[in-house]
This record gives structure tokens, C-alpha cells and sequence, in this order.
């Protein structure tokens, strides 16, 4: 649904794609967490860990101002999980908190800047809207399509994310 509301149309896509991820995460196969298709990727449960962990990382930028790579203060992601259970747990938690933080935003917040730094060195520095859509969202998107690839060159059947895939047919 299409609201004028950016805060609205925020919750529903996030809605529809946390689903999504959801349905990839649970068939990733913890017996296989070491797998990794190339020397340059990451592992497996690397991965996938990272795909939960960027929804804090989607958190920030409607809790904060800014975010400097640098700051040893700066909110880190819990301890690797060691189970596909506590992979599932943590997705759970996170994005429980970042729907929480996302419906108490508004529009006028989700238009304040957010800047993405590394000390002096601007990474990103755009409304909070923007950080969601391209550094959250789209970010989340793309790891989870190579998650998905992992899958397939693992022979474990992928789901279908916006309609059958071939293996729902």
C-alpha cells in the first residue's frame, strides 16, 4: 500500500522484505556454515550473520545522527551466533527493535541527515529516509541475493522472493 507518509511506506516494504529474509535465513544450513564459493568471499555463516546484523546496523540511522567507523564507543553487533537457532533469535530480536524504532519515527525525522563516516572521511551523508532506502534496504537486499547463491551452489532449494523460483515450480 502507497501511502504520503515516507515512515508508512518504509513500514510495509520493511515488512514485506524482513519476510523475505526470514524465509532465506531458515534454510541456511549451520552443518555448512564454513562453505564459502570463492578464497574472496565471505563464509557462509559469515553471510548470513551479516544480513541480520545490518538490521541494527538499519537501527542507527533512526537513533542517531551519525556514525563514525572509528569511535571504539560506537554500537557493535553481538558475539558470531553458534547456531542456526541463535542466527534465528537474533533476526527475530532485531527486527522487532527496528520495526519499534522505525514506527516511532515520523516523517519530519525520517528527513533529518544522517552522516556515515570514517573520522574525517564522509562515507554518507543524506535524510535518515535515504540511509534506510539505499545503505539499509538495498544493502540488505543485495547480501541476501548472494545468500541465495550460496543456496543454489549448495543444492539446498531457494525460495521464491517475488514469485516461484526453480524450485517452487
Amino acid at each position: 500500500m502507497y501511502t504520503a507518509s515516507l515512515q508508512q511506506n518504509f513500514l510495509a516494504e520493511l515488512t514485506h522484505e524482513l519476510a523475505q529474509t526470514r524465509r532465506v535465513l531458515e534454510r541456511v544450513p549451520f552443518e555448512q556454515a564454513d562453505y564459502r564459493p570463492h578464497p574472496k568471499s565471505m563464509t557462509l555463516w559469515q553471510l548470513a550473520t551479516h544480513v541480520v546484523n545490518l538490521l541494527a546496523f538499519k537501527t542507527l540511522f533512526l537513533t542517531h545522527d551519525s556514525r563514525d567507523f572509528l569511535d571504539p564507543n560506537a554500537p557493535k553487533p553481538g558475539p558470531t551466533p553458534t547456531s542456526h537457532e541463535e542466527l534465528l533469535a537474533r533476526f527475530e530480536e532485531y527486527s522487532d527493535l527496528l520495526r519499534r524504532e522505525l514506527q516511532a519515527s515520523d516523517d519530519e525525522k525520517l528527513t533529518q541527515n544522517f552522516r556515515l563516516h570514517r573520522g574525517e572521511h564522509v562515507i554518507f551523508d543524506r535524510p535518515k529516509g535515504t540511509a534506510m532506502r539505499i545503505m539499509g534496504l538495498n544493502h540488505s537486499i543485495h547480501h541476501r541475493g548472494q545468500l541465495t547463491v550460496y543456496l543454489r551452489l549448495l543444492d539446498v532449494p531457494v525460495p521464491g522472493l517475488y514469485g516461484p523460483s526453480a524450485d517452487e515450480q
